[in-house]
């Protein structure tokens, strides 16, 4: 299926009608899974929790595609659903255990050496170290633009906030980052 316009609008047509949802919905899954995937990695960091908080995500896509009213492209509204899907888990994590949510992340860092789905060098390592070390705004705006890639238009339109915000943010983010590169 193309990403225009014209084929994301048949698609939601075919989500939201019942006798086509099914199969739209195993659509959207193949086309959308892998970069859902790696948006979501860069949050929780953890394989097993990547995969957990992308099921919760197609759940409440599928179950709300009904709501979507066309405001923003469809990989947008999904994305935010993502992002408050990994935002929530990690807090809901961190309060079962009892810690905060950045002690969580110090924590998932720490285990991001032994994990078998983590690829990195030693330097992708200090990398990941010095992100878990920002806000978490700074941490999304820098993971969208660094690993994802995206516009600043597309990252404006899935954080609800304007470009030159964005901006500014990930320049913060990168100074910090390179601060901490130095210095460790």
């Amino acid at each position: 299926m193309s990403n225009t316009p014209e084929a994301e609008q048949d698609l939601i047509l075919r989500l939201q009608k019942q006798s086509t949802s099914q199969e739209a919905f195993r659509e959207l899954i193949t086309l959308y899974k892998e970069r859902l995937y790696w948006h979501i990695r860069n949050i929780a960091k953890s394989h097993d929790d990547t995969d957990d908080i992308l099921q919760n995500t197609f759940i409440k896509i599928f179950r709300n595609i009904d709501k979507f009213k066309g405001d923003s492209k469809l990989y947008s509204w999904m994305y935010r659903i993502a992002t408050n899907e990994a935002i929530t888990f990690i807090n809901k994590k961190a309060r079962r255990l009892k810690i905060t949510s950045e002690e969580l992340q110090d924590q998932i860092i720490d285990n991001l050496e032994s994990d078998v789905y983590f690829e990195g060098s030693e330097i992708q390592l200090k990398l990941q170290k010095a992100i878990a070390t920002l806000p978490q705004k700074q941490q999304q705006v820098f993971n969208m633009k660094y690993f994802e890639e995206l516009k600043y238009r597309e990252m404006a339109e899935i954080l609800s906030t304007s470009e030159g915000a964005l901006k500014a943010s990930y320049h913060i983010a990168t100074k910090k980052i390179e601060e901490f590169l130095k210095s460790n």
